[in-house]
């Protein structure tokens, strides 16, 4: 297998602590596998390792890394989303109001996420308690969410159908809540019986799934299929037997509409008159909506807390948000498209080539990107990077938090290896921070597609690599 790989290995110690090198390169269950590997020096920049480090290929999530650089470097790690609360037309001394409800939406992804519980308060109670504060008794209109904040393409084109149904393909919309998804539970019994639905969490996000699901296995292997905008959609696949609460996470059809519906409901508990139904900007064709009488504004946390959760357990959604949000800070528009060429003009500044983006979570198999580029980003926000501390921080330590719980546990990790993790069918990825015995400092980026054996058997190599790396270098 040595033959297939161009290797450089700048290796300072004796051929036989290389041993896991070695395993990696005689693997020949991995002969029609790819790989890009790259070591180097944060402080030097010299080259520790070198396995077609410039070679392009499917990243999974350690895209995210490129994605939260450019926005804490671009955007600023104090950089905060705003959404408002307030009202059109006239109110009268009796609380009726001749106008409509207005929510403007500012683009907030983490909006009464419960990963954020101190944010939002109460929500939507706390909300229902400022206007009624105004008098607002009665309204002539309804609930208007305006949504226009962000164009009306919530999910990237380039992912897969079976992805965009489940919590992890929640879109981006101008008004988001409850991370765009939400939670299905079921009760399951013996093999090849129907799971039954007990609850839906939260209650407001009920919509009209089919239940083609099967109990199965102790696995789970179940997906829904829905898309934007619509109203309903299906489960299928397996789920494992005999769970007394098991869950599926789903995503929001139409995130602004469940806000409108939420604010129109919990109004009208409280005693609230309206007379129409709730609604958006984008279902209403209607312009953006700036005059109104602001009853309250609503701010996100800062844009380091958001990254944190982000890489930490890696979520799609606040990384689609971010390449929008890019577009919308410098130009005006909150597109994916311009949002990523926003990115790319930021890799290239730095002489970063080989790097191709469709989204900025990773979760598109179009994605490419080579190890070397990755590294050589990490090691400029190491050396140059104005916000190293926030960025290095969101990256979960090794074998203790995040995407890392569970994986470079062994005691030479511990306290010294930071990353973030990439995992998709036949992909599994790392890049991050470590520093060697002799107190070099290393920035690494491993990746692997196509590989028949387990994830498992790909991590067991990168360890021994780097193992024996920070022993020996």
């Amino acid at each position: 297998m040595k033959k297939l790989f161009l290797l450089i290995f700048l290796f300072t110690a004796k051929a036989a602590f290389s041993q896991g090198l070695d395993n990696f390169l005689s693997d020949t269950t991995l002969i029609h596998s790819s790989f890009s590997l790259y070591v180097a020096d944060v402080e030097t920049g010299q080259t520790v390792l070198d396995i077609y480090s410039e070679k392009s290929l499917v990243p999974a999530s350690i895209l995210k890394l490129i994605t939260t650089a450019a926005a804490i470097e671009l955007l600023g790690p104090d950089h905060v989303f705003n959404t408002a609360v307030g009202y059109t037309g006239t109110l009268n001394k009796a609380g009726m109001l001749k106008g409509d409800i207005i929510i403007k939406g500012g683009g907030d992804p983490v909006f009464a996420s419960p990963r954020f519980p101190f944010y939002y308060g109460d929500f939507p109670y706390r909300w229902i308690d400022e206007i009624k504060r105004t008098g607002i008794r009665k309204v002539s209109g309804r609930v208007i969410v305006d949504d226009s904040y962000y164009d009306y393409n919530p999910v990237p084109s380039g992912w897969l159908w079976e992805d965009a149904g489940n919590y992890y393909g929640a879109g981006v919309y101008g008004a988001s809540i409850y991370d765009n998804s939400y939670d299905i539970h079921f009760i399951t019994s013996s093999a090849g019986t129907k799971p039954v639905i007990t609850e839906i969490v939260p209650e407001d996000c009920s919509t009209s799934l089919e239940n083609n699901l099967v109990a199965d296995g102790n696995t789970d292997n179940g997906y829904i299929f829905s898309s934007p905008y619509g109203n309903n959609g299906w489960m299928t696949g397996t789920i494992p037997v005999n769970q007394e609460d098991f869950v599926l996470g789903a995503s929001i059809q139409d995130p602004p509409m469940i806000f409108a519906k939420s604010i129109d409901v919990a109004l009208r508990n409280d005693g609230v008159k309206i007379k129409g139904s709730p609604t958006t900007a984008r279902i209403e064709k209607i312009r953006p909506i700036n005059e109104y009488k602001t009853v309250a504004k609503y701010t996100s946390p800062f844009l380091s807390e958001i990254i944190d959760t982000l890489n930490h357990i890696s979520v799609n959604l606040y990384a689609e948000t971010l390449v929008k949000e890019l577009d919308k800070h410098y130009k005006g528009k909150g597109t994916l498209q311009n949002g990523l060429k926003i990115i790319n003009l930021y890799l290239d500044s730095l002489g970063i080539k080989g790097m191709y983006l469709a989204d900025g979570s990773g979760l598109s198999r179009a994605n490419a990107i080579n190890a070397k580029g990755l590294t050589e980003l990490l090691i400029h926000m190491k050396n140059n990077g104005r916000y190293f501390d926030y960025y290095l921080n969101s990256l979960p330590d090794a074998g203790k938090e995040g995407t890392l719980k569970n994986w470079f546990r062994d005691d030479v990790f511990a306290g010294n290896l930071k990353a973030k993790s990439g995992s998709m069918t036949r992909v599994r990825s790392y890049a991050g921070y470590f520093t060697s015995k002799s107190g070099r400092q290393m920035a690494f980026t491993f990746i692997a597609n196509d590989f028949p054996s387990p994830s498992a058997n790909i991590v067991a190599h990168y360890e021994n690599i780097l193992r024996e790396i920070i022993l020996y270098y």
